[in-house]
């Protein structure tokens, strides 16, 4: 069973960006608002969080280069 609600930090996970920047996002753009789950605490739903995800549109920059620490062998 896959969560309908999740947290900030995991929210920052699952599109791939910081907890700073999504905050920026929900009061800049049309990122989902979280909903209240209690009382004190929120959370999103992460139908929204997929929804907004595949909605972005598609980029023409190129991924960057592989820069890990590994020297070719």
């Amino acid at each position: 069973m896959r969560p309908l609600y999740v947290d900030l930090p995991t929210v920052a996970s699952i599109v791939a960006l910081s907890e700073t920047s999504v905050q920026k996002l929900v009061r800049e753009e049309p990122f989902p608002k979280p909903r209240a789950a209690s009382s004190r605490r929120v959370a999103w739903l992460v139908r929204e969080i997929e929804e907004w995800a595949e909605a972005r549109p598609v980029s023409n920059l190129l991924p960057p280069k592989n820069t890990s620490r590994r020297t070719p062998q």
